[in-house]
């Protein structure tokens, strides 16, 4: 992650209204800018790249965040009102360019199966609902890349 994409989610996280918004707008577009940066033929090395992240994560929200806790939270209903929500759409597309919108619900599914590997659990709720109804509304979405390392 360069200073660049981290002044862009920044200048993202100022833009939603109250504390808690915009707590939950910038863990959003972190988390799907980390998920794209996924897509990569190249081999990651994690423990760098979450380093990186975590470090900036703390300098923005504080002790108790992580790529972990982000990563989390995206896998839940509470990231709902986000993904949902035509004023993030419009930011994060304005602020993070890099990540297509239209890829978003594969970045979603892909932490969902990432968590569903961890927990044993089957992904099912609002979060995999969505990502359900946006897959059959643009089929066409998905990484190009693979993920190397998992």
């Amino acid at each position: 992650m360069n200073t660049a994409i981290q002044d862009r989610l920044l200048l993202l996280l100022r833009e939603g209204h109250g504390r808690d918004e915009a707590i939950d707008w910038f863990r959003v577009a972190l988390g799907l800018v980390y998920l794209a940066g996924l897509m990569t033929k190249e081999t990651i090395d994690f423990k760098k790249v979450d380093r990186d992240y975590n470090r900036f994560i703390y300098h923005t929200l504080g002790k108790g965040h992580s790529i972990a806790s982000v990563l989390q939270y995206m896998s839940g209903e509470k990231v709902m009102p986000v993904v949902e929500s035509g004023r993030f759409m419009e930011a994060f597309q304005r602020h993070c360019p890099e990540v297509p919108a239209e890829s978003i619900p594969f970045l979603l599914e892909l932490n969902l199966g990432v968590a569903k590997n961890i927990s044993g659990l089957d992904p099912a709720g609002p979060l995999a609902d969505w990502i359900e109804r946006k897959k059959t509304q643009t089929p066409q979405a998905g990484g190009q890349g693979t993920v190397q390392g998992i």
